[in-house]
């Protein structure tokens, strides 16, 4: 397996972490930060780009070219990052094309409604609304896997959470890169014992993507803290995460209570990795091999389900 040189990651870790002034940009900042990486990302020839209304919201299909008859009907939706402020499909284009790719199947991103315009529970409508839209083009639960990254993991399990709740058909899988786990209470233990290695994160900064999106509704609604909710139910579950963020508690912890009532979870914790490493797949190995065994689980869920119809 290819693996970046220890030199070469403390370059791009001292790089991230000089250029990551989170906490005291503005919003307008913040997305404009986005936007400019996105507009010089690479190209995928052999990729299919199409544009989507879900409603009132809009999103992107990134679609292989040599797409198998038989995924015709699968997808993956994808809730991207972005301290819920910040994303746009422009932005993560390149990472769902390559999931797209390493899966075999389409990817939907949307573009759910951003804070602080529009605070909690905005952002969960939309996620919640969209996979409900994708049920009523024709999609099978079971032939859906939702997936996202940081706070696009949060939405992912707050999704599965109220589907569940509300006695709605699960879909096949989903999987999780960096999430947050407890966006409430911020206590695990590698907030304090990642802190001088995170190039990204940081309990403050954490902090701030609470308020940005909680606005006036009180930090304490629970669904902010999927790690403390029942877990019970909920489908196949893949997580991946860097030895280096201040969110690996939040994925240690996810598995155990997970696995405790009885949901399948496999966890990869990647060495001397950071949150959403996998965004530099164009020059990280490492990267691509994550995303690559994320396609390698998307493949086997969506077949497992062809084999039982």
């Amino acid at each position: 397996m290819l693996k970046t040189s220890i030199e070469q990651l403390e370059a791009i870790k001292e790089y991230l972490r000089n250029n990551n002034n989170y906490e005291s940009q503005t919003v307008a900042g913040i997305r404009q930060s986005m936007a400019n990486p996105a507009a010089g990302m690479a190209s995928h020839d052999d990729m299919t780009y199409r544009p989507e209304s879900i409603g009132p919201l809009q999103g992107e299909w990134a679609i292989p070219d040599n797409l198998a008859p038989d995924m015709e009907n699968k997808a993956i939706l994808y809730f991207h990052g972005g301290g819920f402020v910040a994303g746009t499909c422009d932005f993560y284009r390149d990472l769902c094309t390559r999931i797209a790719k390493s899966s075999g199947s389409k990817v939907l991103t949307v573009e759910y409604r951003l804070a602080p315009e529009h605070p909690y529970p905005a952002a969960n409508e939309d996620c919640l609304n969209t996979y409900c839209w994708l049920r009523h083009q024709g999609y099978a639960a079971g032939d859906i896997i939702l997936g996202g990254d940081s706070v696009g993991g949060t939405l992912v399990l707050m999704t599965l959470l109220s589907l569940r709740d509300q006695g709605e058909e699960l879909p096949a899988g989903a999987f999780l890169l960096s999430p947050h786990t407890d966006l409430v209470h911020l206590d695990g233990e590698s907030y304090s014992s990642r802190a001088a290695l995170d190039p990204t994160g940081s309990r403050s900064a954490n902090q701030r993507i609470l308020e940005d999106y909680v606005g006036n509704v009180g930090k304490k609604h629970p669904s902010l803290s999927p790690l403390r909710m029942d877990l019970e139910g909920l489908p196949h579950l893949w997580i991946q995460v860097g030895d280096h963020e201040v969110l690996l508690s939040d994925s240690i912890r996810l598995q155990e209570r997970a696995k405790a009532v009885g949901v399948k979870v496999e966890l990869e914790v990647w060495e001397n990795m950071w949150s959403v490493f996998q965004f530099l797949a164009h020059m990280l190995p490492e990267a691509q091999q994550a995303i690559d065994h994320i396609g390698g689980f998307i493949r086997d869920r969506l077949s497992q389900r062809s084999f039982t119809n």
